[in-house]
């Protein structure tokens, strides 16, 4: 069950179109899996369509045909979802495959080739454009992030499979932003967990020999 959305503002600057790219991007794969958060972006959109078309927005506009052509193009991610989910994109990993959700499938060609790291942990960057770093991380059961603090943002979308931090636990579809928490992500699960990250800085390690990785961490989570 999901349990963990965008606020309200979020999903605001997500219609309005003024989050950064790649914060749209995950906020979109959220709401392909979160049929919540899809009925929530149908209502705003539909706000801001019935906004436009007031006397107050008319006034403003001096082409009423362009500024309609904008309200007919305001995306419908139902419409999207039922066209495109027709075709699947999935995610493989020595055998296993995750399916991705829409706003991922053009990415799925676009990563960097599995790595594995500490313990039973397995990551993929993914080349998304822009500042912000993305990877596809791969926990498997009893695989577990070191204990570590953010010194900026990270944005996390649970693709397959459950995890727990200390702090809560994350389904499948749940998105997560983490800033100056400090946790240590864990899945228990026999189907271990995928997730789909982005961080505008890299992760800093705060507990035991994890320390050690901190000159190097850039070179991991970046």
């Amino acid at each position: 069950m999901i349990n963990h959305h965008p606020n309200r503002t979020q999903l605001n600057q997500f219609v309005e179109g003024t989050l950064p790219p790649a914060v749209s991007l995950i906020i979109s794969a959220h709401a392909d899996m979160c049929p919540k958060c899809r009925h929530d972006i149908e209502i705003l959109q539909a706000e801001m369509s019935k906004k436009m078309l007031s006397e107050d927005s008319l006034s403003n506009h001096c082409d009423f045909g362009n500024m309609m052509n904008d309200i007919m193009e305001l995306p419908s991610l139902d419409k999207q979802i039922k066209v495109e989910s027709v075709v699947e994109k999935t995610l493989e990993l020595d055998g296993k495959y995750f399916k991705l959700p829409r706003a991922l499938h053009r990415f799925s060609d676009r990563t960097s080739g599995w790595s594995h790291l500490v313990g039973k942990l397995w990551q993929t960057q993914v080349d998304i454009g822009g500042d912000l770093k993305a990877h596809f991380i791969y926990m498997e059961k009893g695989g577990q992030v070191p204990e570590h603090t953010h010194r900026g943002n990270e944005y996390t979308l649970v693709i397959d499979g459950e995890f727990s931090d200390g702090l809560g636990t994350y389904d499948t579809g749940d998105l997560m932003l983490m800033n100056q928490h400090k946790h240590s992500p864990r899945a228990d699960t026999d189907e271990g967990c995928l997730v789909f990250s982005l961080l505008d800085q890299p992760l800093h390690f705060t507990s035991g020999l994890a320390r050690m990785l901190n000159p190097f961490s850039h070179l991991f989570f970046k």
